[in-house]
């Protein structure tokens, strides 16, 4: 019975390497990822190596003429269209087999001094430097449109909240900025990740580097990368670099998650905050009245799909033995691209979005000109005008407040100077000093926004100021991002006039 069970299985997946399940499941997906993603950086690694052995004398010139006139014959367009054929392990064999048929066994010598291990280790971080890079500017461009959408709305009146209860009042611009302060930080922690990223694994070879004396600076200098992965184990086995960029990546996506969140509330008729563009919602199928805000709600799910991915990553990083981590790496790099990829679209429309709103600044005015919100402030001026304790003045107003509540008359309106007046007589056992004047005013919103001038607060010019700043730095992060990519192309353009040298002799 078992032989008979054995059998149906060897039919199924056959008796040799790879099974056709395992084909299927691993080997399959990863060619795929591998032609879509890796044969750009494969053949520069080619060429950087070539090039460091003609260096070092490790090949003599006219065998490196010969491997490199192999390479200039690859047709990448044909390897991105062909499907995984198991005569070929994975895309390096087939790389390889098809530059030996090319150049002849000495094209065997290109692997002197090397393993897919360290070759691998360096495709992947190559191939995710560019992936953060395209990610921070993106950042930037959403960074952008929120300083200038800011500065329209530095007088714009909104209720704050603290536990979903008003809180105190604010502007709209207060809030944008706590979110552009917020993508800077995204954006400073991405650098930290791009420095940790792109560090080179070449001359690891498979974990103790190698007898040859290869230039390990060499190539860090040809292939654009910033420094060198010293320990040789730690190369091929280190995957706190990945773990890195996913974690930026996650704590940005739960980042401007929250604020999708925010967003997203703000957009109903109860809070009726502002009006979404025509392109950005969608008419409900049977009902006439509704907008739906739908690229906020898809927003606000799509930014949980990143986290999901990056999760992903940390959980299949999570005890991986410390060794050979290329095989791991396979199956996991594909999640990290898609959640940055993702992030990315994510940060384009949101930007998109904002910049085209109607905000609805009369009724936020309103809500706050209404709000018991603004008592804080006329706290903060009894305890100036009254010359009495912090608590004293909070007694005084909260007492007001609590007596209008159980009258029933729930509107700052109804807060008037003589009751005031009564409660502190109660309280202190002194009549009010306040003029009333002062006491109105101290109940606007208008004017708790404008005595806020300390740094960091709402108040017009403060915030402008803020903004500005903000805006200052911006230049800074732009070239900052454009030098890694230039430093990039110029190792790209480099590596093809070496590989046009080969094929011109």
């Amino acid at each position: 019975m078992f032989e008979d069970y054995k059998s149906r299985i060897d039919e199924q997946e056959g008796k040799h390497f790879p099974s056709n399940s395992y084909r299927q499941i691993v080997l399959q997906p990863a060619y795929d990822e591998a032609k879509r993603n890796f044969l750009t950086s494969m053949l520069q690694i080619h060429i950087a190596h070539l090039k460091m052995l003609e260096e070092q004398k490790l090949v003599t010139e006219n065998e490196a003429r010969q491997i490199g006139q192999a390479i200039a014959k690859l047709d990448l367009a044909f390897y991105e269209q062909q499907e995984y054929n198991p005569q070929f392990e994975d895309l390096f064999f087939r790389i390889e087999s098809k530059l030996i048929e090319l150049a002849g066994d000495v094209a065997g010598n290109l692997h002197i001094g090397r393993s897919r291990n360290d070759m691998g280790i360096a495709i992947y971080r190559m191939t995710l430097r560019k992936k953060i890079l395209s990610l921070m500017a993106e950042l930037l461009h959403l960074r952008s449109h929120l300083i200038a959408f800011a500065k329209e709305h530095v007088d714009t009146i909104m209720l704050g909240y603290t536990h979903t209860q008003q809180a105190q009042p604010t502007t709209f611009a207060h809030y944008l900025k706590a979110v552009i302060d917020q993508l800077t930080r995204d954006f400073k922690r991405m650098q930290a990740a791009f420095e940790t990223i792109n560090q080179s694994s070449m001359g690891a070879a498979a974990l103790t580097t190698t007898g040859f004396m290869i230039n390990r600076e060499r190539m860090e200098e040809l292939l654009a990368f910033d420094g060198m992965i010293e320990n040789a184990w730690d190369a091929v086995a280190g995957a706190d670099y990945i773990a890195e960029a996913a974690s930026v990546t996650q704590l940005a996506a739960l980042n401007l998650g929250r604020t999708s969140q925010d967003f997203l509330q703000w957009a109903t008729q109860e809070f009726n905050a502002f009006c979404l563009a025509s392109p950005y919602v969608q008419i409900s199928s049977i009902m006439p009245q509704k907008r739906n805000p739908v690229s906020l709600e898809h927003t606000r799910a799509l930014l949980s799909s990143v986290v999901g991915d990056a999760q992903t990553v940390l959980q299949m990083i999570h005890n991986t033995p410390f060794g050979d981590i290329v095989d791991t790496e396979d199956d996991m790099q594909p999640y990290l691209w898609r959640a940055m990829e993702k992030l990315c679209g994510i940060y384009k429309l949101f930007g998109s979005l904002i910049v085209t709103m109607d905000v609805n600044k009369e009724k936020l005015r309103k809500r706050a000109e209404s709000s018991f919100a603004n008592v804080t402030e006329l706290a903060d001026s009894l305890v100036r005008s009254e010359n009495i304790s912090f608590r004293q003045s909070h007694r005084i107003v909260s007492s007001c407040i609590k007596t209008l509540f159980e009258a029933k008359k729930e509107s700052l309106e109804n807060l008037t100077w003589d009751l005031a007046n009564e409660k502190c007589v109660e309280i202190t056992g002194k009549p009010l000093k306040i003029s009333k004047e002062h006491f109105y005013n101290a109940l606007k919103p208008d004017f708790f926004v404008k005595v806020r001038t300390l740094k960091g607060g709402p108040s017009s010019e403060t915030m402008l100021n803020s903004l500005l700043q903000s805006e200052e730095i911006t230049p800074l992060f732009g070239q900052w991002v454009n030098q890694k990519n230039e430093k990039i192309c110029n190792s790209e353009e480099q590596l093809h006039k070496f590989l046009k040298g080969w094929t011109m002799e």
